[in-house]
């Protein structure tokens, strides 16, 4: 019988795939994305960094981009490597098939050549994760890992489920696999950029890593409890939303400047009504918080971040004292709906 993941569709998860593709059709940066080399620059930096940051490199997003750019680094040798590495890996996503286990031993020979003894090949030894000297979980024996690994692709190449869900419950189960004697998380994180790629290009350049980097602690947490229940639904709920709140901050981005900076006001009528919702409650209530703001409007912090930026940037809002018994004053005339 064929190998089928356990995982279930609930009210959930359909409402986020509906979302999620809704988004995807009216992000505004999609084909700039694709002809916008800047852009592409810009967010594959982003992907980088917080993927292996995820992984402990101690890399910050500045010496990513210099070690990108050919630019001397100071840092460990091996951490640069891994910043090298992953960008010769990401650079050979298009050439890669989601659906393929030959390839997946290429890539991960890419990403993880002269860090791992192992590097393009299922490891031979048995491997566990730990939390201290606590043993969290231990992955698939490695006699059976070849098999297993290979019920996984085969189920990817036949699932009926939507890519979006199946990307989500194919990186679970990567994990729990733990093929590789290194790099599992970073080559589970990119295959599923890969899968959600082949279904629409966007994803090729989408930094949903970020997001996951922002929310480690509890992407942790859901594994976790996946592993304790033998049931994915959680992660797989969990990672819609990393992948709807990427997708919300690319509705919210300026066209000029890419996904990751700024805001693009009166592109599109979430942009709009999101500094609408602000500019309401900093008038209800004068010292709100950012956090606070971004809680109420159900927005990811730094969403709300950039909104509260761009209205000061316009001259929209004035924070008045300080940042921490100071308030926010509207000036009305510098607000124009869409």
């Amino acid at each position: 019988m064929a190998y089928e993941p356990p995982f279930s569709l609930n009210d959930e998860i359909l409402s986020l795939v509906a979302d999620i593709a809704q988004k995807v059709g009216r992000v505004t940066a999609r084909e700039e994305i694709r002809s916008a080399p800047k852009l592409r620059k810009e967010n594959r930096i982003r992907t980088i960094h917080s993927s292996l940051a995820i992984e402990n490199n101690t890399l910050t997003l500045d010496q990513v981009t210099a070690v990108i750019e050919g630019r001397h680094v100071i840092a460990p040798p091996k951490d640069i490597l891994e910043v090298q590495n992953a960008i010769r890996t990401y650079e050979a996503l298009g050439s890669l098939k989601a659906n393929s286990l030959e390839d997946l031993l290429s890539a991960h020979q890419m990403l993880m050549e002269g860090l791992a003894s192992e590097a393009g090949r299922f490891r031979s030894g048995n491997v566990g994760v730990f939390a201290g000297n606590e043993l969290i979980h231990a992955g698939t024996p490695a006699r059976y890992v070849p098999e297993v690994t290979g019920d996984l692709f085969a189920w990817l190449a036949s699932t009926s489920a939507h890519p979006l869900v199946a990307s989500c419950v194919f990186h679970y189960e990567f994990e729990f696999i733990h093929p590789f004697s290194d790099g599992n998380g970073r080559m589970g994180r990119l295959w599923q950029t890969l899968i959600l790629s082949e279904w629409d290009q966007l994803f090729a350049w989408l930094p949903v890593e970020s997001i996951v980097k922002e929310r480690q602690e509890e992407y942790y947490h859901e594994l976790s409890c996946a592993d304790a229940v033998g049931d994915c639904t959680g992660f797989v709920a969990f990672m819609l939303k990393a992948i709807a709140d990427a997708l919300n901050e690319s509705l919210l981005s300026s066209t000029d400047v890419g996904i990751n900076v700024g805001i693009n006001v009166g592109i599109t009528n979430e942009a709009t009504k999101t500094e609408e919702g602000v500019l309401l409650l900093v008038r209800e209530s004068p010292t709100i918080t950012v956090a606070q703001a971004a809680e109420q409007l159900g927005v990811s912090k730094r969403q709300a971040e950039r909104v509260f930026a761009s209205l000061k940037a316009r001259g929209v809002l004035v924070r008045v004292g300080a940042n921490r018994n100071g308030h926010w004053e509207v000036v009305k005339k510098g607000f124009t709906s869409v």
